[in-house]
């Protein structure tokens, strides 16, 4: 490519792209969703100029290497930002504990210690109730709607304010599970009055809630929870899914697996990015980074749904019992989720703002899904059991 054919490149990505790299930083998250096409582009006019500088980050993770799928999402963008780059710009995903603990990742990005991490929002509502609106909320929304709401309902408009205000962070969606199942426990909940006094791993404000029922909380990352699940540290411990519980052996340390994770129903993972080491890159950088975090989020949700079929029956022939969680529970849950949401919102300006947001955007969105998708539903899913 000729210089003068690269400038105008140049140009256009800085042009279609700099709002987001430069101002989105400080105000506006700017439309995540047509990242694609933007980082494309940006990859072309990488590919063809010489003078691109070469980068080497470290990413921190929270999740063990042998969780495939959800580290794998650390692994795409770092693949894809790689690929992208012509090698110019090299990404290197670490396993929990190698740079950081796995509940620590933002501190060590927001320190500058480590330039990215990829990691799950919730679990740093000790510095902030705001943060579990980046990954998930008791009874809000599922994947497909979360999607909606960070991309275009506005979502990542109100949180990246905050990132940056609050850690010198921005961030940007890197994955989702689906809605997750409800955990394993060593004895069976046929009531309310079942769960209260045991012992469950439960992070984000699904913990706060349990906590409203009498739950003993307890938050451990994931290398630790097999271990307490089978010593009876605890009595129960939620995680992902089947493809991903089946992988941490959950199964040989309790017998029952309860459904639905009503607390998180489309939770969402992301890269965090310091915000300083985000400014220095270029700009055609900065657009590819949001272009690979943006394939991560699509496909790691695809490769769970996929992955979820096989391990969900493989656990049952092995043994594992499916229970649904009874109807007082869940009714009770929901009300001190919302009991929960309304004493943040008197408490904390910034939570009171993004929630009243989120929950008009939640109530249009699952309005118009209870007919098309839940119509749907209602008929095709009704003739299936496990």
């Amino acid at each position: 490519m000729e210089r003068r054919q690269f400038l105008g490149l140049a140009s256009k990505v800085a042009l279609v792209g700099g709002a987001v790299a430069l101002t989105g930083c400080s105000t506006s998250g700017g439309d995540d969703s047509s990242a694609a096409g933007k980082g494309e582009e940006a990859a072309a006019a990488v590919a063809n100029d010489s003078s691109m500088p070469t980068i080497e980050w470290q990413m921190a993770t929270s999740w063990p290497l042998a969780l495939d799928t959800i580290f794998g999402g650390a692994q795409t963008v770092a693949d894809r930002v790689s690929a992208m780059t012509g090698g110019k710009f090299k990404i290197t995903p670490r396993a929990a504990g190698e740079l950081a603990p796995g509940l620590q990742v933002l501190d060590v990005v927001s320190q500058g210690a480590v330039p990215i991490g990829h990691t799950a929002s919730y679990y740093y509502i000790g510095k902030s109730n705001v943060m579990a609106f980046g990954t998930s909320l008791p009874f809000g929304l599922n994947a497909q709607q979360q999607n909606a709401w960070l991309y275009q309902g506005g979502g990542l408009d109100l949180l990246r304010p905050i990132y940056k205000d609050k850690f010198n962070v921005i961030q940007f969606p890197a994955g989702n599970t689906g809605a997750q199942m409800g955990g394993w426990w060593n004895k069976e909940i046929n009531s309310l009055t079942d769960i209260q006094g045991l012992k469950m791993r439960i992070p984000g404000l699904g913990g706060k809630v349990m906590d409203k029922l009498g739950v003993t909380v307890q938050v451990l990352p994931g290398g630790e929870v097999f271990q307490a699940l089978q010593t009876g540290a605890i009595d129960g411990a939620e995680w992902v899914g089947p493809y991903d519980d089946e992988k941490m052996s959950f199964n040989k340390a309790a017998k029952y697996y309860y459904f639905p994770g009503w607390w998180e129903p489309g939770p969402t993972l992301e890269i965090q990015v310091n915000l300083d080491e985000y400014n220095k890159l270029p700009q055609e950088y900065q657009e590819i980074l949001k272009t690979a975090a943006y394939e991560a989020n699509m496909s790691m949700l695809a490769t769970y749904d996929a992955k979820n079929i096989d391990a969900l029956q493989r656990l049952i022939d092995g043994g594992t019992e499916l229970r649904r969680y009874p109807d007082d529970l869940m009714k009770a849950a929901e009300e001190s989720a919302f009991a929960l949401y309304n004493e943040y919102s008197a408490a904390d300006s910034d939570f009171k703002a993004i929630f009243e947001q989120w929950s008009k955007f939640r109530e249009g969105i699952q309005r118009w899904n209870s007919l098309n998708e839940g119509g749907f539903a209602d008929y095709a899913y009704s003739k299936f059991s496990w």
